[in-house]
Order: C-alpha cells, then sequence, then structure tokens
C-alpha cells in the first residue's frame, strides 16, 4: 500500500546542510529497500496560490497566508505493507529532516 508523508514546518526556514544530507541518505535507505515512489520538496508559501471555486467562479488568493503557522515542506509517497511499517519509516524520516511528518494512507488502489 502508498501513503503520503508530508513534512510539516513551522517557517523556522529550509533545512540546514546536514539535514539534507541526512534526507538523502534517508532517500538512499528507502530507495534500496524498496519502499521509495517519489519524494519532493515545496517552496515556501510565500509562493503558493490557493484556488476557491465560489459559485463557479475561480478565486485566487496569492501567500503568504498569515494565518498558518504550519505548512507542508516537503513529502515522500512510500511503499509499504500496513500502516504499522509506513508510521516506522515515517518516524524515521522525521528523525533524519528534523520536522514533524503526518502520515496517510492512498485510497483506492
Amino acid at each position: 500500500m502508498q501513503y503520503l508523508v508530508s513534512v510539516i514546518d513551522d517557517k523556522t526556514g529550509s533545512a540546514t546542510p546536514a539535514e539534507m544530507a541526512a534526507i538523502n541518505a534517508y532517500n538512499d535507505r528507502l530507495q534500496a529497500e524498496g519502499h521509495w515512489v517519489f519524494a519532493g520538496g515545496l517552496a515556501s508559501p510565500e509562493a503558493a496560490t490557493v484556488i476557491d471555486n465560489r459559485d463557479g467562479e475561480a478565486m485566487f488568493t496569492d501567500g503568504p497566508f498569515l494565518e498558518s503557522k504550519e505548512y507542508m515542506a516537503g513529502f515522500w509517497i512510500i511503499e509499504a505493507p500496513d500502516l504499522d511499517a509506513a508510521l516506522k519509516l515515517a518516524a524515521d524520516g522525521s528523525k533524519h529532516c528534523n520536522r514533524k511528518v503526518e502520515v496517510r494512507p492512498f485510497l483506492g488502489e
């Protein structure tokens, strides 16, 4: 089963070179163990645009969004046999990126 592991940041800034080295090592491990599907980092919230459909009309709002205290900074899509295995992999990822992560199963596989 596939899971989305979202990296949550509190606007403390991008990963340090040491954190990036740890993340890259974790990515290599995921690939070597067959858990890797896809991963990526995201630009800061200032680069975001929200599109809200109101009464059939698209409303565009550019960031930054001051009410946000946390945002999605990156993600992994992993393959794991079950939720317990996915949580274990995500806990390791959290240690490597030094950030909070959220795990969600993909639906409809």
